[in-house]
């Protein structure tokens, strides 16, 4: 269980919406959770249904992407072993194109457009093509080439990006968010090494969200065939939103830090960090996945909402 599925309008997820209209099927994702990973028959057999009527079932839940299935070679036969495969199912009710008519603007931020950092060993930095540089010296974060990065790793430190503000006169920021490809940074790689990552806006803690490891059990779906086994794969897509009612992961609040605190304008400078402290409870370091790797090949994406000031209730 890695991922989240991000549906973006409700059309989108119409197919996935049919596949959790079955009891059976949502019973079929209690007994994975329950037990991580089960073959064919041990599910029919919990389930008291053919082994034909669960085909039919795991293939249209396989085909929804909300299970995985692989082939088990150890015992007697080829045993089919399913697992699931989403940790969260994130649905954006209102579409895009009435967001933007709304009042919202979008952009994309390459991991390695930083305009600060800080990084300690181990860490590393490279292109779809080749390192930069080399690994564990921090000094080639400041390489011109990082523009061109595609992934990008620390044990403590922080990378801080300014976010390009388009915002109309007059307008105010509701809502801002962020979309990016998080892990923790292990020596080697450990899918079992929490690090508290910490998010700061304008210099103001937002708060914290706990890696649960730096993933390296099978290969990231875009990360380069050059890219060695044994390094960062993928991580896990982390939404993070910041809004009058406080700060959000994935829909979870994990502060009271609000937007309004931060008095933004058109003027306002903005200014995101993504840091590993020293002293933090999990000091597990940081993995960010950009385009060309991991699973999502996307920088930081980044969405403000906004509205237009109020002047004397109006």
């Amino acid at each position: 269980m890695r991922w989240m599925l991000y549906i973006k309008d409700l059309e989108e997820g119409v197919e996935l919406f049919k596949v959790l209209g079955s009891e059976v099927r949502v019973s079929i994702i209690r007994l994975l959770l329950e037990n991580k990973e089960m073959n064919l028959n041990e599910l029919a057999g919990c389930l008291n249904i053919t082994n034909g009527a669960l085909t039919s079932h795991i293939k249209k839940m396989e085909d929804a992407d909300l299970i995985e299935v692989t082939s088990d070679f150890s015992g007697h036969g080829n045993q089919k072993l399913c697992r699931v495969k989403q940790e969260r199912i994130l649905v954006d009710i209102v579409p895009e194109k009435v967001r933007e008519r709304q009042g919202v603007y979008e952009a994309e931020i390459p991991v390695g457009q930083y305009t600060d950092y800080q990084v300690l060993p181990t860490c590393g930095i490279s292109t779809v093509k080749s390192l930069i540089g080399e690994v564990d010296d921090p000094r080639y974060f400041a390489h011109p080439d990082r523009i061109h990065g595609g992934i990008l790793w620390f044990s403590k430190g922080y990378v801080e990006y300014l976010i390009p503000n388009l915002l109309p006169a007059a307008q105010k920021i509701d809502e801002i968010s962020f979309s990016m490809e998080l892990a923790s940074e292990a020596p080697g790689v450990n899918n079992d090494w929490p690090s508290d990552i910490s998010f700061q806006l304008n210099g103001i803690p937002v708060g914290i969200w706990t890696s649960p490891g730096d993933f390296g059990d099978i290969r990231g779906v875009f990360t380069p065939a050059w890219w060695p086994s044994g390094w960062n794969q993928y991580g896990l897509l982390k939404l993070l939103a910041i809004n009058d009612r406080g700060t959000f992961v994935d829909g979870r609040k994990i502060s009271d830090a609000a937007i309004g605190q931060f008095g933004l304008d058109h003027k306002s400078p903005i200014r995101f960090r993504m840091e590993v402290k020293e002293g933090a409870d999990h000091a597990g370091g940081l993995t960010l996945f950009g385009n060309g790797f991991g699973n999502y090949s996307q920088g930081i994406r980044v969405r403000i909402r906004y509205s237009p000031v109020r002047i004397n209730g109006r």
